[in-house]
């Protein structure tokens, strides 16, 4: 993409896949949780090489540089290289420390079946 193209911030988000459609990056934008030094930015902010941005998603939240302007989807290990995640140390453990704890009751896929005797326990625990 040439430098004096103009890329809008919503776009570049999805691109570089922090959001999963256009649309998602175009309401965090406009719900205040895409910041610019501290301060929100529309979806139509034109992005710089340069530039760090803040961002919340539901799952966490994002430091970032930009290192090159993307302006269409590519799988994530293209997208990776089109910025710097400078997410705090903290931040990233954190996410660690939930993933371990979160327990949904579900098995987990791909261990196998239940044995008879499990799949009775599991009747005798939801009736």
């Amino acid at each position: 993409m040439a430098d004096k193209e103009k890329l809008r911030i919503d776009k570049y988000l999805w691109a570089i896949r922090i959001f999963k459609t256009r649309s998602q990056a175009s309401e965090a934008c406009d719900k205040g949780k895409v910041k610019l030094q501290g301060t929100s930015v529309k979806a139509s902010k034109p992005v710089m090489v340069g530039e760090e941005y803040e961002i919340k998603t539901e799952s966490r939240k994002w430091v970032i540089k930009v290192t090159a302007l993307l302006d269409h989807r590519v799988q994530y290990t293209e997208a990776i290289k089109y910025y710097a995640d400078l997410t705090p140390a903290e931040e990233k453990q954190r996410l660690e420390f939930q993933a371990a704890a979160f327990f949904t009751g579900k098995r987990q896929s791909k261990i196998g079946r239940p044995t008879k005797k499990q799949r009775r326990e599991l009747g005798d625990y939801l009736d």
